[in-house]
């Protein structure tokens, strides 16, 4: 079942196509990663799918309804989005930052019900940050925030998460287990889009990739189906052996620029 549904969605600035006739569908239960270059537009389309930006042309839909016809708090409860930019007005205790992800629901963090305190905490737990909810947020780290944020989307407990580029400032160890996240909410029926630039998690982890270029959707499918080292050197214009292992999926190894 499609939990959102993007179909020939077209943006341009400036007389520049950012994104032309995108189309795809996010299912429940399912992990898509976005892949592709810098500048293929894949944050754009992002901002297409979510409402954000208003299209040249296309459409999205969540869970059957347009999203254009749907208040911001009707959104809100149906799909999280964790962008590249995460600015903070303040340093809030990181507590009260995860509480954010309740205001849909009509929580503030100084007044928070019963569930929203369960959602919070059992975000704060998924992300590693029990021990942190009283620091401020000035006093993070990088990945230690961008785990914060991570959580605050997650607290949402929306159907749909969309997130940009989730573990790019995470070490080894947490960006897996972010991925690893991922996968476990969606066994809990979620829907989950992330940009990915790190080809070999998304293979790894992904159930399915989508593949940009030029600001088109160029390739989509399982990683068995779509990571080839033909579509590696089209796309990213990289050297790769690529293996389909029975047991481990595929094992990607990047020799260098095509």
């Amino acid at each position: 079942m499609s939990l959102l549904s993007a179909k020939d969605l077209s943006y341009s600035a400036q007389e520049n196509a950012l994104v032309s006739g995108a189309s795809f569908a996010l299912e429940e239960g399912t992990l898509t990663a976005l892949i592709g270059p810098n500048g293929a537009g894949k944050t754009t389309l992002l901002r297409l799918a979510l409402g954000l930006l208003a299209p040249c042309a296309g459409s999205t839909k969540i869970a059957g309804h347009d999203i254009t016809s749907l208040s911001p708090v009707e959104r809100a409860r149906h799909v999280a989005y964790l962008p590249q930019a995460r600015a903070l007005a303040w340093p809030q205790p990181v507590r009260d930052i995860v509480a954010l992800g309740r205001f849909a629901y009509g929580a503030v963090p100084s007044r928070l019900s019963p569930e929203d305190k369960d959602a919070v905490a059992d975000a704060i737990a998924s992300c590693d940050l029990e021990g942190f909810e009283e620091r401020a947020a000035d006093t993070l780290s990088g990945g230690e925030l961008s785990r914060v944020h991570l959580a605050r989307a997650l607290a949402a407990q929306t159907p749909v998460l969309i997130a940009d580029e989730p573990v790019a400032a995470l070490d080894p160890r947490h960006a897996h287990e972010v991925l690893r996240l991922f996968g476990r909410a969606c066994s809990e029926g979620r829907a989950l889009l992330a940009v990915v630039h790190d080809l070999s998690l998304a293979a790894r982890y992904a159930d399915r990739l989508i593949w940009m270029k030029d600001g088109r959707i160029v390739a989509e499918g399982t990683p068995q189906e779509t990571m080839t080292s033909p579509r590696l050197k089209d796309v990213f214009g990289i050297k790769a052996r690529v293996e389909i292992k029975a047991e481990e999926g595929v094992f990607l190894e990047v020799l260098g620029p095509a």
